[in-house]
């Protein structure tokens, strides 16, 4: 067979692209696992066209992130920092006390940091809605429900 007869690599391109809505309900799941598989749906992983350099991954709702399981003692001894960019601006908040005031950054934060620290990682965050109680406004997306793997 001659060599321009082979069959071409498939590249994902944003003309090609399928994009679906996914809800995920994260009561009673471990934060950690979640997080993970959240991280792969939105880069795409999860597909075979999955294109390194190209957005291809889908949109995903997250109800219930305040019922987010954490094994251990983390939700007394894990701690979100942040800064305020003065001398002595360092704060920090516990698990528990960020699950209180907002549980949805708990999962957001976990996901982000399992995705490309790039222009397009930061896209790819933009395609994760978070909600703390069970109801979402993306009713007219048609979200399909997505059962997310447990041990």
């Amino acid at each position: 067979m001659p060599l321009n007869d082979a069959m071409k690599t498939f590249v994902a391109t944003p003309a090609n692209r399928e994009r679906n809505w996914l809800v995920v309900d994260a009561a009673g799941k471990n934060l950690g696992r979640l997080s993970a598989q959240l991280a792969e749906i939105l880069r795409g992983k999860n597909k075979p066209e999955y294109t390194p350099h190209c957005d291809v991954g889908d949109f995903v709702i997250v109800v219930n992130a305040e019922k987010v399981a954490v094994t251990g003692k983390k939700r007394q001894e894990k701690r979100y920092y942040r800064h305020s960019g003065y001398p002595g601006g360092l704060r920090s908040r516990t698990l528990a006390e960020m699950l209180d005031r907002r549980p949805e950054e708990v999962i957001r934060k976990a996901v982000r940091g399992m995705l490309p620290r790039t222009r397009l990682g930061r896209a790819q965050l933009l395609k994760l809605k978070i909600y703390a109680g069970p109801e979402h406004p993306h009713r007219a997306q048609q979200p399909t429900t997505l059962e997310v793997k447990t041990r």
